[in-house]
């Protein structure tokens, strides 16, 4: 790899003492390689009778493998949402939290969606996760994993987190804050990281972090939890930012992560000037301790009383069209109607209990599709996502020929009867088709395609 900023090493030698020649070494081993399994779509259990990659289980993360395997990405099980490929130490923030199934969450600094679909898999079906993305490239990005994960009841935004407070004010129970940062706890998987590093964009991340944060405050319940990560090493962007929030919000306070996570990584780090007596329930790892890159979390609670529950101005219940009604009849077993609503012109399944203002949202919910003239042209998210509801379904195995044709967009022989359906890989959907005489015509996204 690329040499290390003379600087950082100095700053590295500073932090790490005697262990600094370890962590060097480090960096001569390549990345490890990890995935969670999306247990939206399917356990754990089950995930591990039909897993075809060499594994091993992460010891802080309940449905998190480290994994040896070239090309997984291209894996059917990875096109159904089976799997989310994400960096081991990536998973410690919000491992560091005991997410409660009814919470209401926002991934403030979401994409490219690896820590929302994490805290997703955490909630049950009444709840809502918010995922917001400030850069509109990066939102279609975590948009798209939304979709492939099939989630219902996750809202995508793509705003300023200053925007975003004036519509959620005083709104989630949990709020994770990934903040951008200088990203030195990745230099040894991403070089380019290492070409943007400086003294002075440390700086810059630090104080765009506290701001960020601010944002954070002003949409949480009292009682609720900041889960503050970077994937950095600098005392500006940790310790100190937390020290310094703790200072200008005397409501919150530093408390301890979950045990699990306490042992796979080591203290946080007291400074000279420190304030805060417990800076050491902040958590960091490092890639000569912890099998991973770079990664810092501190849970900050709001001990407040509670406050009065802010929602937004509701839909608006319009009326739906008869077309609409007559394809999820025809296509579904069952579902629920008061989830299906309009959004932005367009139908989508979402819970009516938790309203978005229109215009707010990049995605909200499932999206249904597109009402046409006489006939709706189902959207991949509505497979995604409804697959287990279809009347239709067509399921494959990963090793057949059918589910090759099918990601590579071409059609295939079905029995099936005639309709829209799912294609599914052992038990996952995949993706649609409308069967006609026997045979599937393909609506896998061009996109996807492989």
């Amino acid at each position: 790899m690329k040499r290390l900023p003379v600087e950082f090493e100095n700053r590295m030698k500073t932090l790490l003492g005697d262990e600094f020649e370890d962590f060097i070494k480090s960096y001569d081993e390549p990345p490890v390689r990890a995935f969670r399994v999306n247990t939206d779509k399917i356990s754990v259990e089950e995930f591990e009778k039909i897993n075809p990659f060499q594994i091993s289980k992460i010891p802080y993360v309940k449905n998190g493998f480290y994994f040896e395997y070239d090309g997984i990405g291209k894996h059917p099980y990875h096109h159904a949402g089976m799997i989310y490929i994400q960096e081991p130490a990536a998973m410690v923030p919000v491992e560091s939290i005991d997410i409660q199934p009814e919470w209401k969450a926002l991934d403030l600094c979401a994409a490219p969606g690896g820590k929302s679909s994490q805290i997703k898999n955490k909630l049950d079906e009444n709840s809502v996760l918010v995922s917001n993305e400030i850069v509109p490239s990066r939102c279609k990005i975590l948009t798209g994993n939304v979709e492939r994960m099939g989630f219902k009841n996750v809202v995508t935004t793509c705003m300023h987190p200053q925007k975003l407070s004036r519509i959620f004010p005083a709104t989630f129970d949990m709020i994770m804050v990934d903040a951008p940062c200088s990203g030195e706890g990745m230099f040894r998987k991403e070089e380019i990281a290492i070409d943007e590093w400086s003294p002075e964009n440390v700086q810059m991340c630090a104080e765009r972090q506290a701001e960020i944060l601010d944002c954070a405050v002003k949409m949480l319940k009292s009682g609720g939890y900041i889960v503050y990560s970077t994937c950095t090493f600098s005392l500006e962007e940790n310790e100190m930012t937390v020290d310094a929030f703790l200072e200008h919000h005397p409501e919150f306070e530093i408390v301890p992560t979950t045990e699990r996570v306490k042992e796979s990584t080591v203290d946080g780090v007291r400074f000279d000037g420190c304030k805060c007596e417990n800076i050491h329930y902040a958590r960091r790892c490092y890639s000569h301790k912890t099998k991973g890159e770079g990664q810092f979390v501190a849970v900050l609670h709001n001990t407040t009383e509670s406050n009065a529950e802010h929602f937004s101005v509701a839909f608006g219940k319009e009326k739906l069209d008869k077309t609409l009604i007559d394809f999820l009849n025809d296509t579904l077993v069952s579902y629920n109607k008061d989830n299906v609503q309009m959004y932005n012109g367009n139908p989508v399944y979402f819970t009516p209990d938790f309203p978005v203002p229109r215009g707010t949202a990049f995605s909200c919910g499932v999206t249904i599709g597109e009402i046409r003239k006489n006939y709706i042209q189902p959207h991949h998210q509505f497979f995604m996502a409804m697959g287990v509801d279809f009347k239709r379904k067509i399921n494959l195995t990963a090793d057949s020929d059918e589910i090759k044709k099918y990601l590579h967009g071409e059609e295939f022989e079905t029995d099936c009867k005639n309709g829209w359906a799912v294609v599914m890989v052992d038990g996952c959907t995949v993706g649609g088709v409308k069967v006609s005489n026997g045979r599937a015509k393909n609506h896998y996204p061009k996109g996807l395609r492989r």
